[in-house]
């Protein structure tokens, strides 16, 4: 099975539930007060973890409380731990998370020690020990194009996660393998309104121009698509009822990755990594929701 490297954030997730998400100015109730452990890059890494992928996490917890539980999670999720740092010059990052009763969530992030991912972390020893090297954006960009150069030219295979939105150097796009938004992000990166599969094709060919291989755009309940040179193919989601879709996007990365690891293909990658985000969504938290693989098979 091929080696995986996450680099990226480790986040306490902080979580209330409310009937609905208020408007600016307006106070509501939360029914509960839950802590899980989350952050994009950790959410990812256990998700392989608990699919019985080979994979280490490179990041970055504070000395507190919260950063010996996050450290904890992930080795419970079979995720190696060695380049995870502890650092006392700040707080682990921490997530604010509104779920309503629709299973939708507003998200603040407060990075901490995610932002001490610094690019001299980053050596071309640490990433030629790899396959397949994953990267979001909760840390400094220039250590995600650090890392993916070197990958690339190693001939190792990247792929980005581009959340949150934004845009992005060329710098980074030039390095990326495999990019997988969701349509939102998509938006952000190309700046064209994405609607229709012929505007995914559009923001495809501006994302060409970087040298983007292949693209993955997640789109909630209707799916996902892939774009290559060869065209466009459609997935559909399985219809589940949401309960909580944190988490979603990094679960079907998680199945994605995972099942590329083991030298499928990457159509038969998506329809896995479409139940592993369908059952994701149905228990609540980030890492507490995650399935393991006999759980999906």
């Amino acid at each position: 099975m091929k080696k995986i490297l996450v680099i990226g954030s480790i986040n306490i997730d902080l979580v209330t539930n409310v009937k609905k998400t208020p408007r600016v100015g307006e106070t509501v109730f939360g029914k509960e007060f839950l802590e899980f452990p989350g952050g994009k890059g950790a959410n990812q890494a256990a998700a392989i973890g608990k699919l019985g992928g080979d994979v280490t996490m490179l990041g970055c917890v504070g000395t507190d409380a919260h950063g010996q539980f996050m450290v904890d999670s992930l080795k419970q999720s079979n995720v190696k731990v060695d380049w995870v740092n502890k650092s006392s010059l700040n707080h682990t990052g921490t997530a604010l998370i509104m779920v309503n009763e629709n299973g939708d969530n507003s998200i603040v992030v407060i990075p901490g020690t995610n932002f001490e991912v610094l690019p001299e972390r980053i050596t071309k020893d640490i990433i030629k020990g790899f396959d397949i090297v994953i990267g979001q954006l909760e840390v400094p960009e220039e250590t995600l194009s650090k890392a993916f150069k070197i990958a690339k030219d190693l001939g190792i295979m990247t792929l980005l996660n581009p959340a949150p939105a934004k845009q992005l150097s060329s710098e980074l796009l030039e390095s990326v393998s495999l990019l997988v938004p969701n349509e939102t992000e998509l938006e952000v990166l190309t700046g064209l309104t994405v609607n229709t599969n012929d505007d995914i094709l559009r923001a495809y060919q501006e994302l060409k121009k970087y040298g983007t291989e292949q693209l993955i755009v997640t789109l909630g309940s209707q799916g996902s698509a892939l774009v290559t040179q060869n065209g466009i193919q459609t997935f559909k989601a399985q219809k589940v009822k949401a309960l909580d879709t944190t988490a979603a996007g990094d679960s079907f990365i998680g199945g994605l990755v995972t099942q590329l690891a083991m030298e499928k293909t990457i159509e038969e990658a998506i329809q896995y990594a479409t139940k592993v985000a369908a059952i994701t969504i149905t228990r609540m938290g980030a890492q507490s929701s995650l399935p393991n693989k006999e759980e999906v098979t």
